[in-house]
């Protein structure tokens, strides 16, 4: 499994042609307490840069962006009741979409861990 970081601060980890979304462990913190959790349905198709969703918390409401072109396959319900989750576990327990990749060659824009490290330095 390869794991891959956008600029908006998205993490995707690819397994096929399929991949788990969520948001990184600096964003969460950036954000803090997230209170909500606006998440797309299963089925639902989206391009790169689209908002895909929205995290509430208590200091501001942030977007969720596309980093691949995809299908919302598998949406994690339990934000739906716990949206803490995200800042407990961002990048494990806590994903927001599982989605099915259009175009597996995009995700050679996205940065490795390195990468995404040296982009919030």
């Amino acid at each position: 499994m390869a794991t891959y970081y956008s600029e908006e601060h998205e993490w995707i980890t690819v397994e096929g042609d399929i991949a788990t979304l969520g948001i990184t462990q600096h964003a969460a913190d950036q954000l803090g307490d997230v209170v909500f959790v606006e998440q797309k349905e299963t089925g639902d198709e989206f391009g790169k840069g689209d908002e895909i969703g929205v995290i509430e918390s208590v200091k501001a409401a942030s977007e969720i962006y596309a980093p691949v072109d995809g299908e919302v396959v598998e949406v994690n319900e339990e934000l739906a009741d716990n949206p803490g989750a995200l800042n407990d576990s961002p990048e494990g327990d806590a994903w927001i979409y599982k989605i099915k990749l259009a175009d597996a060659s995009q995700l050679e824009e996205l940065m490795d861990l390195d990468g995404y490290k040296a982009f919030i330095g």
